[in-house]
């Protein structure tokens, strides 16, 4: 059994203890926690399920030396970037192996940022360790399912993997506010629709799916469409948009062959689903992923998760994101020292969780 340490009990913390807790060959051993409210409360109970028997703690330095295998790292890291890379280097620098759905630089390490690469690689195979980052966008929904997918197809002309969703849905509403923008002028820019931030975080789904289907691309470029809200809403748990403010964004991050987009990574987002109403929506509901290979035959490909605990397209996407770093703690255990990327590792399946 791999002794494992979940990292957070937020929107990934939470079905990530349940993976762990359903795995057959994963143990828990402990919850790392920030807000005191939560010290001494059993893990089960705050990730929605029975009592387990682990209690959480904010001593994550205890733990980390305590011989532990594995660390899911689900705390935030968008908005305390230099915070969350500092703990992932004290679990590193313990010889302790980590997957986490934040730190993108680290995403693919082949087109990361050196400055970020590099010290991490470093601490890796100076501790004997491994790091694997992943997620459902970006991650398992725009790396090894549209790999797969590619290979019940011919003549592929364009690969896209698209995200549409409405963020009112979304339990992190200063994220939703002061990382994608909505509720912010159209004057001011947010952060995540940065160029310098697109390619970050999304760059390397195009590059881990141009190199696993051998394609050399020319370029990387954006795109970015905003639209602003009609009307003032209200949206539970996070208040009042005004009007005139960002109400949807459209961007795409293409990977560019002679001239053309041929590996496409593209989100259609929404604060209020009547705003941009010429842009796409979900099949059904108010979120999903989905793959369009343009070739023959041309195939679509939607998906959207109903979690049973946390009900709504949001749940289902974060407990995706949470099961597949989870399913793949013992492939990273058993892999090289370093910054691993999905084609670093064997297929990851879900045959642990199967407890029949």
């Amino acid at each position: 059994m791999r002794k494992v340490v979940v990292w957070g009990t937020g929107n990934v913390g939470r079905p990530a203890i349940r993976a762990v807790l359903s795995h057959r060959e994963l143990e828990l051993v402990g919850v790392v926690v920030s807000n005191p409210a939560k010290v001494g409360r059993d893990a089960g109970e705050l990730a929605g399920v029975s009592p387990c028997g682990v209690a959480a703690t904010d001593d994550w330095q205890s733990l980390i030396s305590s011989g532990i295998d594995a660390v899911v790292y689900a705390a935030n890291a968008d908005t305390r970037g230099e915070a969350a890379f500092m703990e992932l280097i004290g679990c590193l620098s313990a010889g302790v192996n980590v997957v986490s759905t934040a730190f993108y630089p680290l995403l693919f390490p082949k087109v990361g940022i050196p400055e970020a690469v590099g010290p991490i690689q470093q601490i890796c195979e100076q501790h004997n360790a491994s790091v694997f980052i992943s997620g459902v966008d970006p991650g398992w929904a725009m790396d090894i399912m549209p790999i797969l997918v590619s290979g019940v197809a011919s003549g592929i002309e364009e690969i896209r993997m698209q995200e549409i969703f409405n963020y009112g849905l979304y339990d992190a509403p200063d994220v939703v506010r002061n990382v994608i923008g909505f509720g912010l002028s159209m004057d001011t820019l947010p952060r995540m629709l940065e160029e310098d931030a697109l390619k970050i975080v999304w760059a390397p789904m195009v590059a881990i799916v141009a190199e696993a289907l051998d394609v050399t691309l020319d370029s990387i470029e954006t795109h970015v469409e905003r639209v602003a809200l009609e009307r003032s809403i209200q949206v539970d748990g996070m208040g009042e948009f005004e009007a005139g403010t960002q109400g949807a964004f459209r961007f795409e991050v293409r990977g560019m062959v002679n001239g053309r987009a041929r590996i496409v990574v593209e989100h259609v987002t929404r604060i209020d689903d009547d705003c941009a109403p010429d842009w796409p929506y979900p099949p059904e509901g108010q979120g999903c992923h989905q793959l369009m290979i343009t070739g023959t035959p041309d195939l679509v490909v939607s998906y959207h998760g109903h979690d049973r605990i946390e009900p709504g397209p949001a749940g289902g996407g974060n407990a995706s994101a949470a099961n597949r770093i989870v399913n793949a703690i013992p492939a990273v255990c058993d892999g090289k020292a370093g910054i691993l990327s999905p084609l670093d590792l064997p297929p990851i399946h879900g045959g642990a969780q199967i407890n029949w």
